[in-house]
């Protein structure tokens, strides 16, 4: 499965999670870049505040469009109706991360 946009600008919708259950969601049009990005701490945001790095749960949408329009959806609900989602897909919040870009075994 290709984790990076293509020609036609797919998009996804991901949510990390801090070691505490912090939870961020968001949109991007290319997976592995932007964890990479959320895991570098490159930039002073919410995620590097609190350290929220684990891929918990995501989403590929057929465009960018469709998933910004998923994403403020999700930023809508409850946290419990978060919390659900990602356990109906990953009851024990394993790290994804390894699905989209598998680590080198040394």
């Amino acid at each position: 499965m290709r984790f990076s946009s293509d020609a036609q600008r797919i998009g996804f919708v991901y949510i990390l999670a801090s070691e505490s259950a912090v939870l961020y969601i968001g949109v991007t049009s290319s997976l592995d870049k932007r964890i990479l990005e959320h895991r570098g701490k490159r930039y002073e945001s919410f995620t590097k505040k609190y350290n929220v790095t684990k891929l918990v749960y995501w989403e590929r949408h057929p465009d960018i469009t469709t998933a910004i329009a998923r994403e403020k959806h999700l930023k809508g609900w409850l946290r419990r109706e978060k919390i659900m989602l990602i356990e109906s897909q990953n009851p024990t919040w394993r790290d994804l991360a390894d699905d989209v870009f598998p680590r080198k075994k040394k």
